[in-house]
């Protein structure tokens, strides 16, 4: 891998993680149109750290009030301390965020058939396509008002099964989970803000466990990829920082249309390359 291809591999990285379009099934496109090369699992691992760093900046406040609730929350058990009405919003929205990731178990024990799908460009293609639809409706819903007081477990364990869904190549994490939280009702901000912090737990402990898994096999991280590894992760996350702000701003008016237009967009030239058999990898025709 060359430092260009690292450099681009960040930047793809980056924007389709949080923009509504999907990562998984832009990097499989460009691997199989473009002749990219299909980065090592431990770099790809490292990518995706690298965009948790990029939420952990924009929500740090969010995220630092949650730990502290986390252990005041043990401190009151054992204390047995009880809260006189509603707990603090830091407090619920770990709660929330905990009953929201559960759906994701459920995938786990069929994670690498779900994974498959992602090395048949038409099946991606179509996912972009549903992706779009997704995201063209969620502009259509009018303005809803629950945040994290008032949120229920209901309506976070349906946001979640949006986001086990969305494990599927080609379905945008981000533009199903968010589309989800407004079809329940919540204010378009709060359904940003969660739809990034749920990513929090399974982004980190996937990230952990592939780590462990590769170093094992591996025996440790080559000394030469190393600053390599470092240029991707560092555009990965700078590009996913201001990606994140774009989707606040356009969330928040109302504009995801203009994300579905591209899904759609994208979905149907790919269709139509691979039905024409084109690729623009370097040797074959065009």
């Amino acid at each position: 891998m060359t430092y260009f291809m690292s450099a681009v591999l960040g930047f793809v990285q980056g924007v389709a993680e949080f923009l509504p379009i999907s990562s998984s099934g832009h990097l499989t496109l460009f691997q199989h149109f473009f002749g990219m090369p299909e980065p090592d699992q431990l770099f790809n691992v490292l990518l995706h750290f690298a965009t948790l760093l990029a939420v952990c900046v924009v929500y740090w406040r969010d995220i630092w009030d949650m730990v502290v609730e986390f252990f005041a929350f043990f401190g009151d058990l054992f204390s047995r301390r009880s809260y006189r009405g509603n707990p603090p919003e830091a407090r619920r929205m770990v709660l929330l965020i905990i009953v929201g990731t559960l759906p994701l178990f459920l995938v786990l024990p069929i994670k690498d058939k779900v994974e498959a799908f992602g090395g048949n460009p038409l099946f991606v293609c179509g996912a972009l396509l549903i992706t779009g639809c997704i995201l063209f409706l969620s502009d259509q819903m009018a303005r809803g008002r629950k945040t994290a007081r008032n949120a229920t477990l209901l309506d976070v364990l349906l946001v979640g099964a949006a986001q086990a869904c969305a494990t599927i190549p080609g379905l945008s994490r981000s533009g199903c989970t968010i589309s989800a939280g407004m079809a329940r009702g919540f204010d378009r901000r709060f359904a940003v803000r969660y739809s990034f912090l749920m990513s929090l737990p399974a982004v980190l402990g996937a990230t952990l466990l592939e780590v462990l898994d590769v170093v094992k096999a591996e025996g440790g991280v080559p000394a030469e990829s190393l600053p390599k590894y470092l240029l991707g992760m560092t555009i990965a996350a700078v590009v996913g920082y201001f990606s994140i702000q774009l989707v606040k701003l356009l969330a928040d008016k109302g504009r995801f249309g203009a994300f579905a237009f591209y899904c759609w967009g994208a979905g149907a030239l790919f269709i139509l390359l691979n039905i024409m058999g084109w690729t623009f990898a370097p040797g074959t025709a065009a």
